[in-house]
């Protein structure tokens, strides 16, 4: 089991950038694949962008390509997300979610393990 807590999120401008951190309790951290997901009021959960156990391969949302960047660090139990040039659509409760599998998947459902969030509201 891994319990993860999020953190970095705020209140920022168009075109700003954040960094979300993730940070991990245990010793098997490097085991998990690493993803974050967001969730706007009255929407579902959605994938934003996810990194495999060694770091050497991800995946993102089409939505963040090129403005998003994850990133771990095993030796701190830590996952980032650099997230730049934000836009409003970006507003939403941000979570760090960790998975079992070997390879860099999309689905909610692949993820077993979850931090209660963090909130980035970007204004225009």
């Amino acid at each position: 089991q891994v319990l993860l807590e999020e953190s970095g999120g705020g209140l920022v401008q168009a075109g700003d950038s954040l960094r979300l951190t993730c940070t991990a309790s245990g010793r098997t951290f490097s085991q998990y694949t690493m993803a974050w997901f967001h969730q706007a009021p009255g929407n579902e959960r959605e994938f934003v962008a996810a990194v495999t156990r060694s770091g050497g391969s991800t995946l993102y949302a089409d939505s963040v390509k090129g403005r998003f960047s994850i990133s771990r660090d095993n030796a701190k139990n830590t996952v980032y997300l650099q997230m730049n040039s934000l836009k409003p659509e970006d507003t939403a409760v941000y979570y760090c979610a960790a998975s079992n599998l070997g390879w860099v998947v999309a689905g909610t459902g692949h993820y077993a393990y979850w931090g209660q969030g963090t909130q980035v509201t970007v204004s225009s």
